[in-house]
């Protein structure tokens, strides 16, 4: 297949597209915008692949869709770009509607033009898959997880705005038969992470001696998901999955944020012992507005019906996602001499950082 991948220079897009340049034989045209959060260095080598093509440009460009899909004729859409970080949606929420809700309106309404016209043999193949979120489905207590069949209740901008995309994607799916698939994962982890998520942030700052921030009290519990294996299951899900179907994909890995800070501190302590024990560095700062208690996935349908499980355990995926870190200073140092700098952001009022 030919995919137009949105958002390919992100944490996950770039995951997808590096799996799919090495495993498949299908073609990529990666749309992305290049906001702070893309990072080309995140796919070096892949501009000398014949199966790769690059776009820059804005999922909201009604024109600039047109052209891609009248040029590139795709025979699938895997919808990866969006706003994504929870803080940033509580500081700057406009961002959130825009690219997440209006971008997604008018990649749909493209994908549904570009599909209109296809012939009826492409048509049967065409696919578009929209990776999304299980943050839409609001806040846990202490027991049960998320399925296919759980309500939606968002309680952040960012996963507001997410769960409105899901729902015009399926909309589009019901109103005009548009052949479309959702999936809702849990938090993902892994190499080329912007430094603004947990894992990563807990990371860099202990490698730099920093006291390490964690929420409230750090009882908040999230599942968690290598990229890699997120990025099979979208393959899997785009190639055997049932159209108008969503999928629940998560790591089996439940873990409270303070235990995976304790763990990045064991293994940093292995690693960089002149720095030994870093969990002196953790100190608990005011918890973040609307900030849900637990998210938990059930990711049993997919492995039901697709076969689809990770391969990464939590132990295994953060032992290697430390070493990327340790070992590719000059993929993060790059990130951190621009415009990010490790600051506290979702603060509502942005003045604690």
């Amino acid at each position: 297949m030919k995919i137009l991948i949105t958002g390919g220079l992100g944490f996950i897009g770039s995951a997808l597209i590096r799996h799919l340049l090495a495993e498949t034989g299908h073609s990529i045209v990666n749309l992305d915008k290049l906001t702070y959060a893309a990072n080309p260095a995140s796919l070096l080598g892949a501009e000398a692949s014949p199966d790769y093509t690059f776009v820059q440009g804005d999922i909201a460009d009604t024109v600039l869709l047109k052209s891609i899909f009248a040029e590139h004729q795709p025979d699938a859409v895997m919808h990866l770009a969006a706003e994504s970080h929870v803080d940033r949606s509580i500081d700057s929420p406009d961002d959130f509607i825009q690219t997440n809700l209006v971008g997604t309106f008018r990649l749909l309404q493209a994908s549904l033009e570009h599909f209109s016209n296809l012939s009826d043999e492409r048509k049967a193949g065409f696919r578009f898959l929209h990776i999304s979120t299980d943050e839409v489905f609001g806040s846990l207590g202490d027991s049960g997880k998320f399925d296919e069949t759980t309500a939606y209740s968002p309680n952040s901008p960012y996963s507001a705005s997410k769960a409105g995309s899901d729902h015009l994607v399926r909309a589009w799916h019901e109103t005009y038969g548009l052949p479309v698939l959702i999936t809702n994962c849990s938090n993902n982890y892994g190499p080329c992470q912007f430094p603004e998520k947990l894992i990563p942030l807990m990371i860099l700052k202990a490698l730099a001696g920093e006291s390490l921030p964690v929420y409230g009290e750090g009882i908040n519990v999230r599942d968690w998901l290598y990229v890699d294996d997120h990025a099979r299951a979208l393959t899997t899900v785009l190639e055997t999955g049932k159209t108008g179907e969503t999928y629940a994909v998560g790591g089996n890995c439940e873990r409270r944020n303070i235990d995976v800070v304790n763990r990045i501190c064991e293994i940093m302590d292995d690693r960089n012992p002149s720095g030994a024990p870093h969990a002196d560095l953790i100190t608990y700062v005011t918890d973040r507005p609307g900030h849900d208690l637990r998210y938990a996935i059930d990711a049993g349908k997919i492995e039901r019906e697709l076969g689809w499980t990770p391969a990464e355990t939590f132990e295994s995926g953060l032992e290697k996602t430390v070493d990327w870190y340790l070992n590719n200073p000059e993929w993060w140092q790059a990130v951190l001499d621009g415009s990010y700098q490790l600051d506290r952001l979702g603060t509502a009022n942005g003045a604690e950082k």
